[in-house]
């Protein structure tokens, strides 16, 4: 199995809530898409760990996506550690994901923050041979992006994705999490303003996609600078 994209998330419904959208645009145009939720989300104050995997293969469903995949790291307890590492190299090195989608490299949940910082390192050691030698052949990933959707006091965007075409059905991915969002002021990393929580999702997606000239979108930071092989494609208009 090898898939054109790879979004990990530390929790059942985060990937939704961040690049649910890019998710399905990709499955739209044809990649291999999988999602690796790290834990089980059982310190979950609402809902059950059970409920929440019978929400993310509904989920799953809603977006198209081919694959998911849980961990089963513990839930407020993400450690980057040889353990840990070692387990997520196996899947990196079984799903050969040409481009991975990690967390913000910061965030206030502790275990979104060591996500960042775990998928990294996983990312380049899946690629060493003599590294955790296991069933599958060493690969590591080309590219890896972090999503940095609602976290407004990072950085600003090296690119932003037009997901309006896919917003709706991103939304309804997102409210397939009943348990964890329904009558809900906040989630994950979006602080809570007096909104709701699914219009809070609607407006950021707005917000994102005004900076891009489109009705939504979702916004991806990179540490290594784009390369642009025609300027005279480039899009959005500054005037």
């Amino acid at each position: 199995m090898s898939l054109d994209l790879l979004a990990v998330g530390p929790h059942r419904d985060d990937v939704e809530l961040t690049c649910g959208g890019t998710l399905i645009k990709a499955v739209d145009d044809g990649k291999r898409v999988g999602i690796l939720d790290l834990t089980q989300g059982e310190m979950g104050t609402r809902g059950s760990a059970e409920l929440r995997a019978q929400e993310a293969e509904t989920a799953r469903q809603v977006m198209g996506v081919h694959v998911r995949q849980n961990l089963g790291l513990p839930d407020a307890g993400i450690t980057n550690d040889n353990e840990t590492r070692t387990a997520l190299v196996q899947v990196i090195r079984q799903l050969r994901p040409r481009v991975v989608i990690a967390p913000a490299p910061r965030g206030r949940h502790p275990d979104h923050r060591r996500t960042t910082e775990l998928v990294r390192d996983a990312c380049f050691l899946a690629g060493l041979k003599r590294y955790a030698p296991g069933d599958h052949e060493p690969f590591r990933p080309f590219k890896l992006l972090h999503v940095i959707t609602y976290r407004e006091d990072y950085t600003k965007p090296t690119f932003v994705v037009n997901i309006t075409a896919q917003f709706e059905r991103k939304l309804n991915a997102i409210k397939v999490y009943g348990s964890q969002f329904d009558g809900t002021t906040q989630a994950g990393e979006v602080y809570p303003n007096g909104e709701p929580l699914y219009d809070m999702v609607r407006h950021h997606a707005a917000h994102y996609g005004s900076l891009i000239r489109t009705q939504y979108g979702e916004p991806f930071f990179t540490d290594e600078t784009m390369d642009v092989a025609d300027v005279t494609s480039l899009g959005v208009s500054t005037f």
